[in-house]
């Protein structure tokens, strides 16, 4: 197993990010546009669960791991709330909870970026 680099992890999750509100940028730039289908990313968990990390004792004290006891169950939303007479599947509505999602994450990202990095500086400094 590699190690998990907090950074590069945070990297990539803001790279994705960025594709995310590339694709809701487009889709709010095509509302009114006949026939348009709503896009999205693929969810990043996917992408994570796609690497099949495990958790390993390195250490005869660390606990061993066990596995989850909860159920997982796949909820579709590849619809649109509404389909127009046109076909266009874009929701405005839709659209800026997306985008309030993609902000909310980016600033998730620098905060715990940042309280690392204070850390990190705490500790070189002594």
């Amino acid at each position: 197993m590699e190690p998990i680099y907090l950074f590069s992890l945070a990297s990539r999750h803001n790279q994705w990010l960025a594709v995310r509100q590339s694709a809701i940028a487009g889709n709010v730039a095509n509302a009114n546009t006949p026939g348009f289908k709503a896009l999205d990313a693929q969810p990043f968990e996917a992408v994570l669960e796609s690497t099949r990390l495990t958790m390993a004792s390195t250490r005869s004290g660390h606990l061993a791991p066990t596995p989850s006891t909860h159920q997982v169950t796949e909820v579709g939303n590849d619809e649109g709330w509404e389909v127009t007479h046109s076909g266009n599947t874009v929701s405005l509505d839709q659209e800026l909870i997306k985008a309030g999602e993609v902000n909310r994450s980016f600033a998730l990202n620098a905060g715990i970026l940042k309280a690392f990095h204070r850390m990190m500086m705490a500790s070189a400094r002594g």
